[in-house]
Order: structure tokens, then sequence, then C-alpha cells
């Protein structure tokens, strides 16, 4: 997953600035290797193959095809739940591909919800190349879809980021009304966890083009919120989910996870579930 690389990356350079006899390697090295195609590579671990489709579990879909606001195209699954409550929009992190979250899939529909997750550009079936003003972009195309092309009501529609995506879901739902927000084990921006894992940080700062600023988006959103988080995530400090949930507006909630920042949502899968349930039960009111 990238944002342990990015993790991993900055501790290195942490390691490197805390050595006396190596600081001018450590700028030099900054300055010329740390530019706009290294980042993208830190946060961005796409996969193009995807690897299986909702029929390995059992569920009928539509595969999708439709265009990003600024028209690249991208690809994305719809998965209909007869007499569902709500629609999802479905927004994953930042390795892999959509075929890697069927269980995610399968969670969400069993809570009598369509689903409809897409790939970022350059994730998948999806054109183009990742990065950050693009995933934006990807998000409001399938914002668009949804809302435009199937005429799904903003007012039966919930936004649900997870690390990376929450970060994308937030700027979509800060710019849209839909009915809610959920962002699981997400940052507070990017710029913040290289503050965490370097000390030398003050340097990096200049040359930092990524921002995905969660925290500036969450304090413009109005709908209900639900924020989970792991004290255990060994990849975006538990830190990150407790100031997004102080900077958040009424109405929200707080869910405290278990496990890893890969494994909290399995392992924590009956509390991940009842916990998204009720909060949706409640804000469809």
């Amino acid at each position: 997953m990238l944002i342990i690389s990015f993790k991993k990356t900055f501790r290195i350079f942490s390691s490197l600035f805390h050595n006396a006899c190596t600081r001018q390697f450590y700028i030099i090295f900054v300055v010329f290797s740390f530019n706009i195609s290294c980042q993208s590579d830190i946060i961005y671990h796409p996969e193009r193959n995807l690897i299986a489709t909702p029929a390995a579990i059992h569920l009928e879909f539509d595969d999708v095809l439709f265009p990003a606001s600024d028209g690249t195209l991208l690809h994305g699954w719809f998965i209909p739940k007869e007499g569902s409550r709500a629609s999802v929009l479905f927004c994953h992190g930042n390795a892999g591909n959509i075929s890697h979250r069927l269980k995610t899939i399968e969670v969400l529909h069993n809570l009598n919800l369509d689903v409809f997750i897409f790939d970022y550009r350059g994730y998948g079936k999806s054109e183009g190349t990742p990065s950050e003003e693009g995933t934006y972009r990807d998000a409001e195309g399938a914002w668009n879809y949804l809302v435009n092309t199937m005429n799904i009501s903003p007012n039966r529609l919930i936004i649900h980021g997870r690390s990376l995506g929450g970060a994308i879901a937030a700027s979509i739902a800060a710019k849209k009304q839909a009915k809610m927000l959920v962002l699981e084990s997400t940052f507070i921006s990017t710029r913040a966890l290289a503050r965490d894992y370097c000390a030398g940080f003050v340097l990096l700062y200049p040359i930092l083009t990524y921002r995905y600023p969660t925290i500036e988006y969450i304090t413009r959103i109005t709908i209900p919120v639900l924020i989970m988080h792991s004290r255990e995530d060994e990849t975006i400090p538990f830190s990150h989910g407790e100031e997004l949930f102080r900077s958040a507006k009424e109405p929200k909630i707080f869910l405290e996870l278990i496990g890893s920042h890969n494994n909290s949502f399995m392992k924590s899968i009956d509390r991940y579930r009842d916990s998204l349930d009720a909060f949706i039960t409640h804000s469809l009111k």
C-alpha cells in the first residue's frame, strides 16, 4: 500500500536528517529526488488487472463507463439492491483497484444499499494517470453519473471514503449536498503525514505538491458525518481521526475500530457493520 511507502520514505529521510554528517546529502537528495513524479509514485499504487467482479460473490452488477468532470473515461461498477434505502458512492484507497474491495461491496449491499464503486484515473480500466486534481475530478464525474445519469436524488446518496479515498470523499461532500458522509481511516492531510514522519519536514514543505487537505474540507461539510479510525493504525495515526472529528460540525459520530490500517475494517466487522447501519438509519430519518 503506497501510504505505507509514504511513511517509510519519510522515516528514511528523518533518520538521515538526524545524522549531522549526512544533512548536506539529505538536502541535496530531497531537492533532486523528491520531485512531482516521485511524490506521485509514493502516493498512488494502482493496479490495472481486475482480479474478480461482484459476480464472484453472487451479486449482479452493471459495468459502467463514465466521464470524469474533465472528460477522462473512467470505469466502475454499480451494484443494485432491490428495495434499497439509499445509494453509496464509495471512494477506495490508494492501492489496487475496485476488484480488491469485494468484501466492502458485500457489506454495504447487505445493509440494503446500492453501491457505486469506481476506479480513479490510472487504476483498473480507467484511463489517464492519477493526480490530486484528477482524483477530485474523477469523484465529481462519479457524482454526476449517479445524479444526472442514474437520476438518484442527492437526498439518497451516501459518500463513503476509506484512507486516501476519505480525502476525495470529503472534497465532494464539501461541494455537493449528499445525505451523509463516512470517513474511514483518513488523514488530516498528506502534509500532516509528512510532518508526523519526518523530523526535517520544514525542508520538504516547499516542494510537497500533493495536499489532500481533508481537514479543510471537513469544516465546510454540514451533513451528518461518521468518522472511523483505529488506535492500532500504524500508517495514519489515530490522532488524525480525532482531529477530523473535532473539526467536523454536528451531527457527527466517532467510531473506534480495532486492528491495523489495512485490516481494521475486517477485524472490526461486527462493530463496523452495526454502527454503520445505525448511523445510516438515524441519518435517513
